[in-house]
């Protein structure tokens, strides 16, 4: 059955109705605990919602839409190592990489947190020898520079992290990130390396993501040409791999002792914990990395066992539905007010659309209702001076997330005071407008719902947790809306036609069933290519 015909949601589009006239002036001013109600403590972490356009009422009802879905059902089969990935047959065990309880964690009847361990000591071992010098190039140089090779889920979650925690960064290794297929990304990265003392770690599930390989290829030429007669000991020592398929690394070339193993239960966009966030747990040090799996696995735990009203992630994915399916909001906007954090946004992005940006249910019928917003941010204070006036006279019901830290992990006189006054004040300014100016022109209305967390510090125990709760919230999001996170069939399509036209870009005869404008569009861009310059 799907969800928008059952009661509960039925009784959120009767309570939405008599909602949606009310201005968050109103509601504040009827409400005088309304901040203590409708904000959640956890630990030093507050999340307050109190800025969204619901109530207590909003919040109940809410919940009980989360319990039609059978939401703690889908939580346990989780955990019980269930093949919840139904369209891929595969477990989503992500939880496991982050337990740091002793207990049992099962797919398909193994224990696997056994291996999970031994993943993380071999993490820490090389995370050890790097940074204490110790882990040599072909001519016995320590190793200075760090580059990931990888894209999509193994890039964007430890770039986005080793960005927020660089303040715990070691002060003698560079970690770089090269994902895009251009040769514009990794060329400017190469030229600034020493291939003498560069380590680089090829990430990629399948061992075959063509961007990431064709950089894998060129970076592997570099450092062979430059090492010469030490070719050999260049690439047992240089060259690393984190994969899904350790026949193909092996093939490639990489050294059978430094493969680091993922597992089909682990998704690309929920895998930062395994060993694809060797380049950051290089960056901070392992112990910084497991403090980072602590504040995660204190989220799992919260999920897991919190009632929905008092669920920090559950809330997150409540309002979230409120707001797209019952308001009609079609977008949201992150804006971390952390420098650190400016990848938060890309990261989310690829979070939450990858994942539940489809219009199909696990039964392969049309849903009928929307999913997923369109994600998009930048770090405050830029965000002010970029698209934030859109946000307060445009017109369009855009809800935000913002994140406010109440220490600075960069502290400088005069700086992280301001910062803090003006994420609070756009949130302000969202909600509330200024009713009373006299010129139209000056006129923001407000009724812009957000959110605001706040952390304590930067931190790698707050980012793991940060991080988590987006993951559980799109977890909760998918559940309730009945379509499966873990799959990416767009994507998928995307990777199968650029094989099928590379031949024809590359000079051969475009397919016969080639439509015409991309016939075009190649036929002019081999036109201009084989002009003289």
């Amino acid at each position: 059955m799907r969800i928008n015909t059952t009661p509960a949601w039925q009784a959120l589009n009767e309570h939405a109705a008599e909602l949606k006239p009310r201005h968050l002036r109103a509601l504040f001013a009827a409400e005088p605990k309304r901040f203590a109600q409708l904000s959640l403590p956890l630990g030093e972490v507050l999340f307050d919602y109190s800025k969204q356009r619901v109530t207590t009422e909003t919040v109940r009802l809410l919940a009980d839409l989360a319990r039609s879905a059978d939401l703690t059902g889908c939580i346990e089969r989780m955990y019980a190592g269930e093949a919840i990935n139904a369209s891929e047959g595969r477990a989503a065990l992500h939880v496991a990489l982050r337990q740091r309880a002793d207990r049992p964690m099962y797919v398909g009847g193994e224990d696997v947190m056994p291996r999970v361990r031994a993943m993380h000591e071999k993490m820490r071992f090389l995370c050890d020898e790097v940074r204490a010098g110790l882990w040599r190039g072909y001519r016995g140089d320590p190793i200075r520079h760090v580059v990931n090779l990888g894209i999509g889920g193994s890039d964007l979650g430890p770039r986005m992290a080793t960005a927020a925690l660089s303040a715990y960064g070691h002060p003698a290794l560079g970690v770089h990130y090269v994902s895009n297929i251009d040769g514009a990304d990794i060329a400017p990265v190469l030229e600034t390396l020493d291939p003498r003392a560069t380590l680089f770690l090829v990430a990629s599930k399948t061992f075959n993501t063509i961007e990431t390989l064709t950089n894998a290829r060129t970076a592997r030429d570099w450092l062979l040409t430059h090492a010469g007669d030490a070719a050999d000991a260049a690439m047992s020592r240089q060259m690393l791999a984190v994969t899904a398929n350790p026949g193909a690394a092996l093939q490639f070339g990489i050294h059978p002792d430094h493969v680091f193993e993922l597992w089909d239960w682990v998704g690309g966009r929920f895998s930062l914990w395994s060993a694809v966030g060797l380049p950051l747990a290089l960056a901070i040090g392992m112990d910084n990395f497991e403090r980072m799996l602590a504040g995660a696995h204190d989220i799992d735990e919260h999920f897991r066992h919190a009632p929905v009203e008092r669920n920090l992630p559950m809330l997150m994915a409540l309002i979230g539905i409120w707001n797209i399916n019952f308001l009609g909001a079609g977008n949201l906007s992150i804006s971390p007010y952390s420098q650190s954090l400016h990848f938060l946004p890309q990261y989310l992005q690829q979070l939450e659309m990858e994942s539940n940006g489809k219009n199909v249910g696990t039964d392969g019928a049309a849903l009928g209702y929307a999913t997923a917003p369109i994600i998009w941010g930048d770090a405050g204070s830029n965000t002010q001076h970029a698209y934030f006036q859109l946000l307060h006279q445009g017109g369009r019901l855009i809800p935000s997330d913002f994140h406010a830290i109440a220490a600075s992990d960069y502290p400088l006189p005069g700086h992280h005071d301001r910062l803090l006054a003006n994420c609070f004040a756009q949130a302000e300014a969202l909600a509330f407008g200024n009713p009373d100016t006299e010129s139209p022109l000056k006129l923001c209305p407000g009724n812009q719902p957000s959110s605001t967390f706040v952390l304590p510090r930067l931190d790698p125990y707050h980012l793991g947790l940060l991080v988590a709760a987006y993951e559980h919230k799109t977890f909760v999001q998918a559940m309730i809306w009945g379509i499966n996170p873990f799959d990416q069939w767009g994507v998928e399509l995307g990777k199968k036609l650029a094989l099928r036209l590379l031949p024809a870009v590359e000079g051969e005869p475009v397919p016969a069933d080639c439509d015409a404008s991309t016939a075009g569009l190649i036929a002019h861009c081999r036109n201009l290519r084989a002009m003289p310059r």
